[in-house]
């Protein structure tokens, strides 16, 4: 799945570590969302479009989707 999670990081200055705090996950876990290893569970999903007030779909979108 493909996502904006480290563009929309980068654009508040935070690094993984800023954002895996935020999120109550390790660096590792946001590295491996940023680069599409990982798929986040649905809970984190909604913590992660909470974060940035943006919804799910503005931040993950299946590769095979148009968008």
């Amino acid at each position: 799945m493909k996502n904006r999670l480290k563009v929309l990081r980068a654009e508040r200055d935070w690094t993984q570590a800023d954002l895996a705090a935020a999120l109550d996950v390790s660096r590792q876990t946001v590295n491996a969302i940023e680069t599409g290893k990982f798929d986040p569970s649905l809970p984190l999903a909604f913590k992660v479009a909470r974060l940035f007030e943006l919804s799910i779909e503005d931040i993950f979108h299946d590769e095979g989707v148009a968008g």
